[in-house]
């Protein structure tokens, strides 16, 4: 196993308000940029989409928006990322708009990509995301869709996943770097560009993550701590949660189609007709934490 790329892993910054930015020079890719910042109390965050779509996740805290297209107040809800459900504010190009936080803290994340298309803006409320429960055994995990597949966006796919202690995530490995249609148009996979910004339940827990090509050109080892930020720009990339610690991603994603289509690793495709009850422990988070 190769030596860990620091290009692909990206350790938070809490000497600055925004402890995380990724750009596609930063990340030498085409379409993505990410950031997560901290707010305090009465503080605001001005920012202008351009000709980008974004999408603004409140991992925890509240917030009031207000843009030259519209305004929301108590955005947001939950202390923190394994306190309850999401808030996601979905914003067009064109947008102006500022953050203020309502509460001591507020922690934020965002994603944008240039778009094709114009989409209105969209608040979207944690009653309106769709849990999955995952995969089964010790490959269980709780997938909550904010801007899945089909939400009216150009590019944009955002999605958080919590992995129980000890537990696998994103397995069988799969991968999304190249766009694949068969013979009729179905789309049997997607390029897609993909971000892991990782929460830990516990301040000295951690995840690792592989990063690995079919060639092996890339073969990548990543210790994930709490806010670290994995970049998956190709390949396969699975997840594993420490024992004892309960594990929380953010995945946003950007490139040829506005989807999750992937490929499973075919060496390990397998495991899945072995899976059988699902991890009670499971769902983490819910509405009824709310």
């Amino acid at each position: 196993m190769q030596s860990a790329s620091p290009s692909l892993l990206v350790p938070p910054n809490f000497t600055q308000d925004e402890y995380i930015r990724v750009t596609p020079s930063s990340a030498q890719w085409d379409h993505l940029s990410f950031g997560a910042r901290r707010i305090r109390r009465g503080k605001t965050w001005d920012f202008e989409t351009h000709e980008n779509e974004v999408a603004l996740v409140v991992l925890g805290g509240t917030c009031q928006v207000t843009s030259n297209i519209g305004n929301w107040t108590d955005v947001g809800r939950r202390p923190n990322v394994f306190a309850g459900m999401p808030y996601t504010l979905y914003l067009p190009p064109g947008a102006r708009f500022s953050v203020e936080a309502k509460n001591d803290q507020l922690d934020i994340a965002y994603g944008w990509s240039v778009a094709k298309e114009v989409f209105p803006a969209r608040l979207v409320k944690p009653a309106e995301v769709e849990i999955e429960i995952r995969g089964g055994g010790n490959v269980t995990r709780q997938i909550n869709k904010m801007i899945p597949p089909g939400f009216p966006s150009s590019r944009l796919v955002v999605v958080e996943v919590y992995t129980p202690s000890g537990n696998w995530s994103s397995y069988p490995p799969h991968k999304h770097d190249e766009h694949i249609v068969d013979e009729v148009g179905n789309l049997l996979e997607a390029d897609l560009e993909e971000v892991y910004f990782y929460k830990i339940d516990h301040p000295e827990g951690f995840a690792y993550q592989r990063i690995y090509t079919p060639d092996r050109k890339i073969d990548e080892l990543l210790l994930a701590r709490d806010s670290h930020l994995v970049l998956s720009p190709q390949g396969y990339h699975p997840v594993v949660a420490a024992p004892g610690y309960n594990c929380y991603y953010l995945n946003m994603l950007a490139g040829s189609a506005q989807s999750l289509a992937a490929t499973d690793d075919p060496e390990h495709a397998w495991v899945k007709e072995t899976w059988k009850d699902k991890d009670p422990r499971l769902p983490l988070v819910s509405m009824d934490m709310e």
